[in-house]
């Protein structure tokens, strides 16, 4: 079955399953091994599959909720399907500030990470490195949704390529044990939390109904194929964390604790797998809130870029020093976000009385799993870690 959906490019498959990819790898998959660690190694195995599990039917619930409005992205759908009545328009436009500044917030953590790796790396000053990272990765998206699906495709080839080198060097290296002790209940819940958020990949699935003009079979297999690699990502990158680094990974990051087991040349590779994932994320999380400004107020796509973009450069530069209350905020606005795209599902379904992408496991039981992982998954983020 296939709706004809207008877009400004159409993506290939791989385009569109990079993507996937792209928006959710990043930070968050380095920090699972230092979790992992503080937890049994076989816990992680059925934790990681109950979260791809949950996060699949999710991604799918999304994009057919865009689906069945032609595309659109999160505001769109709020506004068409869950905002109803005279306060309309006003729930519209905190809902579009509130997704707005949490996706600048976290864009500008991208420019401030990648600013850091030119320091370390070059010693360039920060100032200047954030400048330059900016004009390189913002023109990517200046040029358009089909240049970021070639440009998410290239670089989810090279993370894999730089993976699987270090995965090589780790078993050719003395290995460690793998934990084995179950420690407390909060790090099995902190574990589930981290992996959960860094296979979320909800922003861009939008971008692939609409790359793929509603092929439905190719959705479907590019939000499976998108979310697997990351799976298969983060178990590549723990396990050789906790091979190499064995009791000793700390919460640097897990490149960190490689290059101390491994020797300095892991510290280059790790600056190029840094901003590899950082521009993954940059472009499409950028690209998403082009698409967004421009749905919400019908200005050029050109302007809704700098708008989009502009305001993290700047935020960036600043240096805003709380970033801990702003992750805080951004954490609470996705799961309010996530409730929102659940409840605006469940109207839609009902309103359409057909699911071809969802099937059965569009159903009301799984649509509160979903919400209720959400919130379990925000909890988790705020759990000790014994």
């Amino acid at each position: 079955m296939t709706k004809e959906i207008k877009s400004e490019a159409k993506l290939t498959f791989f385009e569109a399953t990079s993507i996937i990819v792209g928006h959710g790898v990043g930070s968050g998959i380095l920090s699972v091994p230092f979790l992992a660690s503080r937890n049994d190694w076989k816990d992680l195995l059925w934790i990681i599959v109950v979260a791809y599990l949950i996060n699949l039917i999710m991604h799918y619930m999304i994009a057919e909720l865009s689906y069945n409005n032609s595309g659109a992205q999160f505001i769109k759908c709020f506004e068409n399907e869950l905002f109803v009545g005279r306060f309309k328009k006003f729930a519209t436009w905190v809902a579009f500030g509130l997704l707005g500044i949490s996706v600048i917030l976290n864009v500008s953590g991208f420019i401030a990470g990648a600013a850091a790796v030119f320091q370390a790396w070059f010693g360039m000053p920060t100032w200047a490195g954030m400048i330059l990272y900016y004009v390189v990765a913002a023109s990517v998206v200046n040029f358009g949704m089909k240049l970021v699906g070639i440009c998410e495709k290239i670089s989810v080839g090279s993370m894999v390529l730089v993976i699987g080198v270090l995965f090589v060097a780790t078993l050719l290296s003395p290995m460690s044990p793998l934990p084995t002790q179950f420690i407390a209940t909060s790090n099995l819940v902190a574990l589930y939390s981290m992996i959960s958020f860094s296979l979320s990949a909800v922003m861009s699935v939008p971008q692939v109904v609409k790359g793929l003009n509603g092929d439905v079979k190719r959705i479907r297999g590019a939000i499976a194929a998108g979310t697997g690699i990351n799976t298969g990502l983060i178990l590549l990158i723990t396990f050789m964390t906790m091979l190499g680094a064995g009791a000793n990974i700390s919460e640097n990051g897990a490149l960190v604790d490689l290059s101390l087991h491994l020797g300095g040349w892991v510290s280059i590779v790790g600056y190029i797998f840094s901003l590899l994932a950082l521009s993954t994320s940059f472009w499409a999380n950028t690209l998403n809130l082009r698409d967004i400004v421009h749905e919400q107020t019908k200005w050029n796509v050109k302007l809704s870029w700098l708008v989009s973009s502009v305001p993290c450069l700047l935020i960036a530069l600043i240096g805003v020093s709380s970033f801990v209350g702003f992750t805080r905020l951004a954490s609470v606005v996705q799961v309010l976000a996530g409730v929102g795209i659940i409840i605006s599902y469940n109207r839609s379904r009902r309103r359409e009385g057909v699911a071809p992408i969802c099937g059965v496991w569009g159903k009301l039981p799984f649509q509160i799993l979903v919400v209720l992982s959400s919130i379990f998954a925000t909890v988790g983020a705020l759990a000790k870690v014994y």
